[in-house]
């Protein structure tokens, strides 16, 4: 145990603490880190400057973005404060605060996923509608209903879980306090909450995800009655790209939440965490960007005035130059 630790204090022992080096894990998670900040303060900072995507889909998009940039920052400069510190202990409330904010944002990022399938499907299936059904206060509304339906929910995970005893050692086999790994050092039985956990899966990971197939199985059948080629191709380019992302996500949710904490090993929730929190976040504004020519054109046009703004500023100071030389 650590000096500073106290009787209440957890231990993480860090990312795959079995392997062989650690610094090459560090430099790796960091590289990926900085590249998820860079994706997705660009691609906000695009939404917000273009009004070409001042739309609701685009909303809905830099609220994922806010997100993901919360999500991977809950988690990544802990972990690499403790690497670089060698301190590895975590308080009893910060534990807490560190699993609640993973939980709310997890499940807020599920119910804005699935929010973003009606918008595609409103926009496809019945545009004529679109703009009135989906209005900025519409907007709003769905943005609160995801952040607040993902902060009650955890607020359940968090408090329950925390509060079961735990025997011996206080030593978290992860990177950061997750609910799985918690309950593994529980010495009472957790059946019931097991329980309790697995129906909460199925309400805000199962259901949304049945409800995203119900709306896109909807947009590909009136994809294919399209007439104009080129609409086709916009619709499957959009819906595809937030195709990738659901399976992402949901595929690494599901594995770890619809199973009992004891049917995976601890390797294989830190895979899914990674999976979730580091590699997902970092993929999607990749994922949204690469196939989208609003966002392509967004970022060209900014650039394009970036280069023009230090043209106009170089040849400004030449000017400057050259009347103070003949004077």
């Amino acid at each position: 145990m650590e000096e500073n630790e106290t009787s209440t204090d957890f231990v993480l022992l860090g990312l795959f603490p079995r392997f062989g080096h650690p610094s090459l894990l560090v430099l790796i998670i960091l590289l990926l880190y900085t590249m998820a900040f860079a994706g997705n303060s660009t691609l906000l900072l695009l939404i917000w400057l273009d009004p070409r995507l001042h739309a609701p889909m685009y909303f809905l998009l830099s609220q994922l973005s806010v997100i993901d940039l919360a999500y991977i920052s809950s988690t990544v400069p802990k972990m690499l404060a403790n690497h670089f510190s060698g301190k590895r202990s975590i308080s009893f409330l910060a534990c807490a605060a560190q699993m609640f904010a993973f939980l709310t944002l997890g499940l807020a990022e599920c119910i804005l996923l699935t929010l973003m399938a009606y918008d595609r499907y409103l926009a496809v299936c019945n545009p004529l509608r679109y703009t009135v059904l989906m209005s900025p206060k519409v907007c709003l509304q769905m943005a609160v209903s995801a952040w607040a339906g993902g902060a009650l929910a955890a607020l359940v995970h968090t408090v329950y879980p925390m509060h079961f005893p735990i025997c011996g050692s206080r030593e978290i086999d992860h990177y950061f306090c997750e609910m799985p790994a918690i309950l593994r050092m529980s010495c009472v039985d957790t059946s019931v909450y097991e329980m309790v956990k697995f129906v909460s899966t199925i309400v805000f990971l199962l259901v949304p995800f049945l409800l995203i197939l119900a709306s896109y199985t909807v947009i590909f059948l009136t994809v294919l009655r399209m007439n104009s080629l080129k609409g086709r191709n916009k619709a499957l380019a959009t819906c595809s790209s937030h195709l990738t992302v659901v399976s992402l996500y949901f595929g690494q949710a599901i594995f770890i939440y619809m199973t009992p904490s004891s049917a995976h090993t601890p390797e294989q929730d830190q895979i899914g965490a990674v999976l979730g929190t580091i590699v997902t976040p970092m993929l999607n504004p990749l994922i949204y960007s690469l196939r989208n020519k609003e966002v392509v054109g967004a970022l060209r046009k900014c650039l394009g005035r970036g280069c023009s703004c230090s043209q106009e500023c170089s040849s400004l100071n030449f000017q400057r130059s050259h009347l103070h030389l003949t004077s």
